[in-house]
């Protein structure tokens, strides 16, 4: 009875300090990400001992053809993960070393390691990971929200189609009819929307939220916007003299408009900082304008034998100063040709 006993106190012992132990296994993440660190997969395992490799009885599988069915595995000793490279072909290494080449085999792993595997890059974080601070819901997402509303994108869809349609009417130098309108109209209003579907098309491949209906819908009121400062322009154009600013600040509001568009695709389409953000922002607005007035001025000739002729007319009603009448005109003209002959006289 009394060596059953102690048989039993032993395997009681035993299961405990089994269960002790699994109690004691230590949770680790480890996170599949490219080589410019962006995270591709994230997992989360509890096990002492973990697998990675290209065969199908890992708990990491990997597709990439440089790692070896069974790469290296991950095990839990003495409280420490250590890193055991099984003799693969191309090895496994530790970045962010003094070495370049630092073997990763038999390496104690720090919390965020990077272990490069072949062509593939895993990142080992702990459970105490400290994160960055939450960042605030910006007041532009109740715009972005407003804007993706499908009411609120048909409206602004439908009002750039109708200004479209208005602009080639006033720009034809010949009669045309609502048939003759509608093809270039929609094809103009397909041609804008390349653009916000492209970013979200760049977006979902560079695996982040697509969001297609706020790009759209951002992009269109901002084409409306744009369309208004271009009436803006003309306008300015036609009230102000030939040495007035009245354009410049007409064309800085459309340079305002154009990165204020793209800033607004980056923030919605892409997580990067606000200063990568500003830098893409402007470089996209400098290629857009800088590149049009290239090509509008680097071969223009100094003589156009078939200028090019401009259909639109701005209403008289469209003056922002009233203008003089007809007598007050030629009398200020005769006004001015006898000062001139009484200066010509005295010299």
């Amino acid at each position: 009875m009394e060596i059953i006993e102690t048989n039993a106190s032993t395997m009681e012992n035993e299961l405990n300090h089994d269960v002790d132990e699994a109690n004691d296994t230590k949770e680790i993440i480890i996170e599949e990400i490219s080589r410019n660190h962006k995270l591709l997969h994230r997992h989360k395992l509890s096990q002492q001992q973990i697998h990675i490799g290209r065969d199908y009885h890992n708990d990491i599988i990997l597709s990439d053809p440089h790692v070896c069915p069974s790469h290296l595995s991950i095990e839990l000793t003495d409280g420490q993960w250590k890193i055991i490279d099984n003799q693969t072909v191309n090895g496994s290494f530790i970045e962010n070393t003094q070495s370049k080449k630092h073997c990763a085999d038999q390496h104690i792993i720090n919390d965020g390691d990077v272990i490069t595997l072949g062509k593939s890059q895993l990142r080992i974080l702990f459970t105490n990971h400290p994160v960055d601070a939450t960042i605030a819901i910006s007041p532009f997402e109740a715009l972005i929200n407003l804007m993706r509303h499908p009411v609120v994108l048909l409206l602004s869809v439908t009002l750039f189609t109708l200004i479209s349609g208005y602009t080639f009417y006033l720009n034809s130098p010949k009669e045309v009819n609502f048939s003759q309108l509608l093809v270039p109209t929609i094809g103009m209003t397909l041609g804008f929307a390349l653009w916000p579907a492209g970013v979200a098309l760049v977006s979902h491949l560079s695996k982040h939220e697509a969001r297609v209906l706020a790009q759209l819908g951002i992009s269109f009121a901002f084409f409306n916007l744009m369309w208004l400062s271009d009436f803006l322009e003309g306008l300015s154009n036609f009230n102000s003299a030939s040495g007035s600013i009245a354009p410049t600040f007409t064309l800085l509001a459309s340079i305002v408009l154009a990165f204020s568009l793209f800033w607004l695709n980056g923030y919605i389409g892409f997580h990067m900082t606000a200063k990568r953000r500003i830098v893409v922002a402007g470089g996209m607005t400098l290629l857009l304008f800088g590149g049009s007035y290239l090509v509008q001025y680097s071969n223009k000739p100094e003589f156009n034998p078939r200028p090019q002729y401009n259909a639109t007319i701005m209403m008289p009603n469209l003056l922002i100063a009233a203008s003089s009448s007809t007598d007050k005109f030629i009398e200020d003209s005769r006004k001015l040709f006898d000062k001139t002959k009484k200066e010509a006289l005295k010299e």
